[in-house]
């Protein structure tokens, strides 16, 4: 027996609004918000004092993000950059169907699209988008 599927991506924010938005304006749905803290959060975590507030979203294949901000111990900073070479968690990919539409959605909340919409041969479109925090969000449209 094996991985039956992706529930959900992590990531950690420390303006926990602005990502709910974000995400919530890309089309993911809101399914609550919590704060999570205690021993057995500690043990899990391999940290100590944990209390962190925590949002779950769905995108509508079934596939989940989970946002944290941890409240203590404070949330570290990567070394480096933010761009799609740097080491960790880079981006998440999301397939819609219509990547203008998408695109100027975003635009339109100040989202900052990263170059252009980019056609590969007759299989699809493909962008970058930067959230709030830095978040890398790609969006691809199957042609």
């Amino acid at each position: 027996m094996g991985i039956s599927k992706i529930d959900n991506i992590g990531i950690v924010v420390e303006d926990l609004d602005a990502a709910i938005r974000f995400f919530i304006d890309l089309g993911l749905e809101f399914e609550g918000r919590t704060t999570v803290e205690g021993p057995a959060v500690d043990r899990l975590l391999a940290l100590e004092g944990v209390r962190s507030e925590v949002a779950s979203l769905r995108a509508p294949n079934g596939v989940g993000v989970e946002l944290s901000s941890f409240i203590s111990p404070a949330a570290r900073r990567p070394v480096g950059g933010g761009t799609v070479n740097t080491l960790g968690m880079g981006r998440i990919m999301f397939q819609v169907d219509d990547l203008d539409a998408v695109v100027a959605r975003m635009r339109a909340r100040g989202t900052e699209l990263l170059d252009e919409v980019v056609q590969y041969d007759d299989t699809y479109r493909l962008c970058y988008l930067r959230g709030p925090e830095g978040i890398l969000v790609a969006l691809a449209q199957r042609l």
